[in-house]
Parts: structure tokens; C-alpha cells; sequence
């Protein structure tokens, strides 16, 4: 990939103030993109923008809200690359249907208007979008079943939209990130058992880092991608082979 080939494009990154998120807007400001990353509330904003670099700023943004997330897309005059990294996972406590209905608003409903919203603003710069789905895109999750249905949903929907705005020249993709060390996994993180387990089914051994997620995500943005679309890239360090 070109050294410049992200210098002066625009990117939103969904659900950049921590994690995965973050770690794919730091690494797009890196490359020279004029970066806008979002978190849930005013306070995780504040935290991230301190000392952040010119070229990436965060902005509030609620997911459930559409009129929210119009106003958010309107206020941009051009856009490249859209990035869908908000969720939210409430283990133990999905079972309740309206828990359950939650995190399918965020995870889902969220990512399906924020695509919905920046469509015409890829299509005027036949961009690209990717989308942020899960190894539980394919495997169940008994403690997770809301989080568990919105990424597999999360999957049919990045293969739904690849077709939709494909005469736009819209190109949409999704990542499967694996077990990457992250606050939303830090509970399993400090759990020696369970931690253990995932290691030892994981071929290469470790935990991933958003840096790990960040570059296949680049990659599917970039030129060399240029005929990919519909694909849901898993990045889990061969944990779905084994």
C-alpha cells in the first residue's frame, strides 16, 4: 500500500474512543487521514481528546438515535471510509429481552444508520465501509445471545449492503476481530481459567491488539482491495480453524 494513500482522505471511525476503535483511528491519522472517531458520551471524548494528534478528533455520537446520527453525517461535506466499531456487551444479562433488544439497537440497529447516513457522502467519493463483526458471527454464546445475534447480523448485513450499494461504488466489508485485549475483554483477560482456554485454542498463542485489527481493516480501505466486497475477514489468530 502506497505510503500517501490515506493522506487527506476523510474517515469516521464508529466507536473510536477506546479498543479496537481506537486503535484503527490512531493508525489511520497515522497514515495522513483527516480523522473523526466517536464515543457513546461527553465524558470518554474529553478523555480522548487529550493529546490526540490534529488529525483525529472525537466527537459525541449517540447510535440509537437517527436523528442523532443524520445530523452527525450532515455536518461532513466529504467522506471516504467509514469504520462501525460501536457495541456494547452485557454478559449474564442478555437473557432479559429488553437487555437482549439493547444491545442488538447498538450493535446492529447503530451500524445499520450510520451506513445509511454516510451513504450518499461514500457514494459522491466511491468509498468504503467496514464493519466491525465477531468470531460470535459464527459461533453461539450462551452467556451473550444478544451480542451473539447482533454480529451474526452484523455479517448478513455487510453482505446485504456489499450488493445494495455496490451501483454506487460502495464497496463494504467487515472485520471478525478474535479474543483482543481490550476493555470489553479485560473480565475474561483476568480470568486465569478462561483465559488459559482461549490461549490454548488460539494457534498462535496470544491475545490480538487493536493494531492487529487495524491493519486488515486498512487493507480492505485501500487500493489493493479494490474488488473485495462482501467479505467478512476473520482477524483471531487462527482461533476459528481449530
Amino acid at each position: 500500500m502506497s505510503d500517501t494513500h490515506f493522506k487527506d482522505r476523510h474517515v469516521v471511525v464508529v466507536g473510536g474512543t477506546s479498543g479496537i476503535g481506537r486503535g484503527i483511528a490512531e493508525a489511520f491519522a497515522a497514515a495522513g487521514a483527516s480523522v473523526w472517531a466517536t464515543g457513546a458520551t461527553e465524558a470518554e471524548v474529553a478523555r480522548a481528546n487529550e493529546g490526540a494528534p490534529l488529525n483525529l478528533r472525537f466527537m459525541s455520537l449517540d447510535v440509537r438515535s437517527d436523528d442523532a446520527v443524520l445530523a452527525h453525517f450532515a455536518a461532513f461535506g466529504q467522506l471516504h471510509v467509514l469504520v462501525n466499531c460501536a457495541g456494547i456487551i452485557k454478559r449474564g444479562e442478555e437473557h432479559d429481552p429488553r437487555v437482549f433488544a439493547q444491545v442488538l439497537d447498538i450493535n446492529l440497529n447503530g451500524t445499520m444508520r450510520t451506513c445509511s447516513a454516510a451513504r450518499a457522502l461514500l457514494k459522491a467519493s466511491e468509498g468504503c465501509i467496514v464493519n466491525t463483526a465477531s468470531m460470535l458471527s459464527f459461533f453461539g454464546g450462551g452467556l451473550v445471545p444478544g451480542y451473539s445475534a447482533s454480529k451474526g447480523a452484523v455479517a448478513q448485513l455487510t453482505k446485504s449492503l456489499a450488493i445494495a450499494y455496490a451501483a454506487d461504488s460502495i464497496r463494504v466489508n467487515a472485520v471478525a476481530p478474535g479474543w483482543i485485549a481490550t476493555p470489553l475483554t479485560q473480565s475474561l483477560q483476568d480470568d486465569s481459567a478462561r483465559a488459559a482456554a482461549i490461549l490454548a485454542r488460539t494457534p498462535l498463542g496470544r491475545w490480538g491488539t487493536p493494531a492487529d485489527v487495524a491493519g486488515p481493516v486498512m487493507f480492505l480501505c485501500g487500493p489493493q482491495a479494490g474488488f473485495i466486497t462482501g467479505t467478512v475477514l476473520p482477524v483471531d489468530g487462527g482461533y476459528l480453524i481449530t
